[in-house]
């Protein structure tokens, strides 16, 4: 009798769920078809502007993405409607703008077929959003994850390891991050392995968050915590030195030490953490660039970049010089989508996309583009602060600053506001494992956001 209630129960809350307007989705549905529809303009202008006409084959390939991004926006509906409905939007909008300003520079460079960056990143963001779909589909509640905390942090570990297994690390490179498989597949796992460390730290910090936040010494108004608490904070700041001495990688380095500085404030709300782990990072760099050499003229090129006495302005310092003056003859509004020479710039692609953007939309359109993520990363965090279990509140936390903190790196190196680093722009550089691994991030989000609203509300009083 009681299963037949139990039964009779589940299908009414069905039905009901059915009959209840999808308000979240149908928002989501409105926002992607306007994210999409500037993403077509923004194909058409650039072919307008660098070639005179429209060739309707590109606009055919692009609109692949699309029904990809609408597909994955179906599936929401049905597995996981209570999702946020823009975190899907804005990510296949600053897709969508990378593509269009990738297949500008092809054009500028003459590159077509698969020789072309645009149609390669046109793959891996079907790769992406399909990953994501699956990611959907078969998360159905992300907090199985917490099961396999340390797992995951030895799947980072040995990601991060892969590019110094002989036969698959990428030698050529200017840092020891690339893998390739057969000399026709390459990727940098260390872009997986920041999912894989974020998941990590969210479980490890909700398992020791009381020895953690233990009372320390109260100095200035701040409660420091005691010497032995700093044990874990050590650990994760070796590692980090060790990426960026074994794998000459500083972004990568900063990035996984930053992610875990934050999470450990938002676990334990002292300050003092982050006094710390600042103090840490000024002085592993202040190390790194009296011992590395790659690390030494990094600086170098940010400290002096305009004094060619110190930098030679047709070698090292040529790549920051020419993207400052790309940014500079962008001035207010831009000199429009095709109208610039934003491959001037080496890696205008990748590295640089931010002074391409820059230079063809202007300082407008690269604010425009900063409020998305600025928008981006906000709503992954009010994801996290509405979660009622410590685990997704601090997993979406860490992943939502990732993509911030690799924003703020990225365009920070390009304006000469902090020295270059070799990361990629979330969803706008080329790059098909950066791609993958931030929309493997949207998909979390979404499954952490989706969770969070099913979850019943305590009621006090």
């Amino acid at each position: 009798m009681t299963t037949d209630v139990a039964a009779d129960t589940a299908v009414i809350k069905a039905l009901k769920r059915m009959r209840l307007p999808q308000t979240q989705r149908n928002r989501e549905f409105w926002l992607l078809l306007f994210a999409c529809a500037i993403s077509g303009a923004a194909l058409a202008l650039v072919q307008l502007g660098a070639l005179g006409f429209i060739d309707p084959f590109i606009l055919f390939i692009g609109g692949g993405m699309a029904v990809l991004a609408f597909a994955l926006h179906f599936v929401l509906r049905v597995v996981a409607s209570d999702a946020d409905p823009f975190v899907v939007p804005i990510a296949t909008l600053l897709t969508g703008l990378g593509i269009a300003m990738i297949y500008r520079i092809d054009i500028a460079e003459g590159f077509t077929g698969w020789t072309a960056a645009s149609t390669r990143q046109l793959v891996w963001t079907a790769i992406s959003l399909a990953g994501a779909i699956a990611t959907v589909i078969l998360l159905r509640n992300y907090r199985i994850l917490f099961r396999y905390t340390y797992l995951f942090g030895l799947a980072g570990i040995l990601l991060l390891l892969l590019p110094f297994i002989p036969g698959l690390g990428v030698s050529e490179a200017n840092a020891d991050v690339w893998v390739s498989i057969g000399g026709i597949f390459s990727f940098q796992p260390g872009e997986i392995a920041k999912i894989c460390l974020a998941i990590f730290f969210a479980g490890y910090l909700v398992r020791t968050r009381e020895s953690l936040t233990s009372v320390g010494k109260k100095v200035l108004g701040i409660t420091w915590p005691r010497m032995r608490e700093l044990g874990p904070v050590i650990v994760v700041w070796l590692i980090s030195l060790g990426i960026i001495v074994i794998q000459r990688d500083l972004g990568t380095g900063m990035l996984i030490f930053g992610l875990f500085i934050a999470m450990l404030y938002v676990a334990t709300g002292k300050t003092s953490w982050v006094l710390i782990g600042l103090a840490m990072v000024a002085a592993g760099v202040a190390a790194a660039t009296q011992i590395l050499p790659y690390v030494h003229g990094r600086f170098t090129n940010w400290l002096y970049a305009f004094d060619f006495d110190v930098v030679d302005p047709s070698g090292s310092g040529f790549q920051l010089v020419q993207g400052i003056f790309g940014l500079a003859h962008g001035g207010l509004i831009g000199t429009g989508l095709g109208q610039g020479r934003p491959q001037v710039t080496p890696l205008a692609e990748s590295d640089y996309i931010i002074p391409s953007l820059g230079e063809e939309l202007g300082l407008i359109g690269l604010f425009a583009i900063l409020c998305l993520y600025m928008v981006f990363a906000s709503r992954g965090i009010r994801i996290g602060i509405a979660g009622q279990d410590d685990f997704g509140k601090l997993l979406a936390t860490g992943l939502s600053f990732t993509i911030a903190l690799q924003v703020f790196i990225m365009v920070g190196g390009v304006t000469r506001v902090i020295p270059l680093t070799g990361l990629t722009t979330p969803f706008l550089a080329a790059g098909g494992s950066s791609l993958v691994a931030n929309w493997l991030i949207v998909a979390l989000l979404l499954r952490i956001s989706d969770g969070v609203r099913r979850q019943p509300r305590v009621v006090i009083g």
